[in-house]
């Protein structure tokens, strides 16, 4: 049966899985040991449930244990590996390379690090929201220390070329950052394949709890070494002091182990729902526009804008479905989308996107709910909008 409000807005952040709920629930109350506790206990049973998801999270990304720096989400991750790489190579370079289409959480700390003396080229991406990597190439130079790109985007889903990138920054030795927060868990992410030195992620992406992520720091060819962001107790290998949350890693290392086991058949089965929705919208409504590339998307991620209709408006009629018009981060600037704005897509249109974002607890009842429930909201709207009534004529 039907459960209202519907939720279609994975990409802000997931329902947490009962089955990690049920992994965490022992180290509240039980085993609360603190892993640096070395004397007794309480301690080593601390520290071996936190080495055991630290597995369970090298594992999904090809990475060994020993590269995963326990961090409070992506956030802290994203900035751990820009600033920390930006502070121990300077002497080397200080030229850093992204993307226009990245997330706050990588643009904001290359405008600080901008503000100190960096240089920091943003690269422009295609209609599709893909970056070139013969681009990045290109602004290579002597200087350069850093390239960070995503590996898919939170608001388009769009799934960039990691491996090539990660390939030429190989080539010119250069570090490769990213951010594969929205990937992990939902397309299959490896660090060797792809050369990826640094990548962040977060547990609440991915059906974990929220308040713990990652960061992969690769150990060797090249060992790669950082600038810790903050000083304490030298805990993970120095680079991030402070009492590790044991639970929510144990919940972490539990969501990486299902995502592992459940990838590719939970992904067949939720690009299934979301081509079913695009398809009924499409077939329910006229003058809609899927934003970014058509197939190099992730599973789950459907962003389209429908002409003729106020973003805002649409969203506030919406109240029994959980969508959104774009970054979480972002969701109280009224401004067009700043992704949708580097594809070329024009304001008035970048005004009226929605990102549905489906996942692992959605059914095809609600993604039919959904078509029908979106494409009466749209019409209502239409129905006194006098530049819809200009179109149809």
């Amino acid at each position: 049966m039907l459960q209202l409000p519907v939720y279609m807005d994975n990409h802000a952040t997931t329902r947490t899985d009962p089955r990690v709920l049920e992994a965490m629930l022992p180290y509240f109350c039980d085993q609360y040991g603190n892993p640096a506790s070395r004397h007794h206990a309480f301690g080593w049973k601390a520290e071996e449930a936190v080495e055991n998801a630290r597995l369970q999270i090298a594992r999904l990304i090809g990475a060994e244990a020993k590269e995963i720096i326990f961090t409070s989400g992506a956030t802290e991750s994203n900035n751990l590996a820009l600033k920390g790489a930006a502070a121990m190579y300077r002497q080397k370079g200080d030229h850093i390379i992204t993307v226009a289409t990245e997330h706050h959480a990588v643009l904001d700390p290359c405008k600080r690090l901008q503000s100190e003396g960096f240089q920091v080229s943003v690269l422009p991406v295609d209609r599709d929201g893909l970056v070139d990597p013969q681009c990045i190439a290109d602004s290579i130079n002597k200087q350069t220390i850093l390239v960070s790109v995503m590996a898919a985007n939170n608001e388009i889903g769009v799934v960039q070329p990691i491996a090539e990138i990660g390939r030429i920054c190989k080539e010119h030795h250069v570090l490769f950052h990213c951010d594969a927060v929205q990937a992990v868990g939902k397309i299959p992410i490896d660090v060797e394949i792809a050369g990826i030195d640094l990548l962040s992620m977060t547990a609440h992406k991915m059906y974990g709890p929220k308040g713990v992520g990652a960061l992969y720091v690769r150990r060797r060819n090249p060992n790669v070494r950082l600038q810790p962001l903050f000083d304490g107790g030298g805990h993970e290998r120095g680079l991030r002091s402070g009492t590790l949350a044991v639970p929510n890693i144990v919940g972490f290392g539990k969501a990486c182990e299902l995502c592992q086991t459940e990838m590719e058949e939970e992904g067949a089965r939720i690009r299934q729902l979301r081509d079913r929705l695009h398809q009924g919208l499409s077939e329910r409504l006229d003058h809609i526009q899927l934003n970014g590339h058509p197939t190099k998307r992730l599973p789950g991620n459907l962003n389209v804008s429908f002409g003729f209709v106020n973003g805002e408006a649409l969203l506030t009629s919406l109240n029994d479905l959980a969508v959104s018009s774009g970054s979480a981060c972002t969701s109280a600037n009224v401004e067009p989308s700043y992704v949708l704005r580097a594809l070329g897509i024009a304001d008035e249109l970048a005004r009226s996107s929605i990102r549905f974002g489906l996942g692992r607890f959605n059914t095809q009842e609600e993604v039919d709910f959904a078509i029908e429930y979106v494409g009466a909201a749209v019409d209502r709207l239409r129905a006194i909008s006098p530049a819809y009534e200009m179109a149809r004529k």
